[in-house]
């Protein structure tokens, strides 16, 4: 996948109070693998009427998206980042350590999905600066339910912080 190249999913309506909160939920999600990313696509189609998925396949487009470096000038503000535990060109320790330090970025949300379940991985992470590190689970019925689930809960808390 290219590195300027941004994948903007649009999911349809599934419940009554999903349509509710009629702001935009946009997720940033960063990861490399194709195969990854269709299957996130797959967890959240049909899922939340307001949900767009952007993709970004690494760190350094991660942070040109969120501070709207070209090539993603008119990228939305995500409400939560989705990160990959193994992106190429700049590892999760350096993304969330030099987004940190930018002070429009402190509180944003980011969500570690890892397949490892290792310690030390989930330390690294979470004193680097994640939100959350989710271990993925194996097989698309339980992806799609911690993804839902992960998802919902923060598309509703980061709803009513802007109330």
């Amino acid at each position: 996948m290219p590195t300027d190249d941004v994948t903007a999913v649009h999911t349809a309506s599934l419940s009554s109070a999903a349509l509710s909160n009629a702001s935009m939920f946009d997720v940033l999600l960063v990861e490399d693998s194709p195969s990854d990313v269709l299957l996130m696509q797959l967890a959240v189609e049909d899922f939340l009427p307001t949900l767009t998925l952007h993709v970004v396949p690494d760190g350094v487009s991660a942070l040109a998206f969120l501070n709207r470096q070209p090539p993603y000038e008119r990228a939305p503000r995500p409400r939560v980042v989705l990160l990959d535990g193994s992106t190429f060109r700049m590892n999760v320790v350096e993304f969330l350590t030099v987004m940190r330090q930018d002070v429009a970025w402190k509180e944003l949300p980011v969500l570690v999905l890892s397949s490892s379940a290792a310690e030390t991985d989930v330390q690294q992470c979470l004193l680097a600066g994640a939100t959350d590190f989710i271990t993925t689970p194996m097989g698309l019925d339980a992806y799609t339910e911690v993804v839902q689930r992960t998802l919902a809960f923060w598309a509703d808390r980061t709803s009513s912080e802007e109330s």
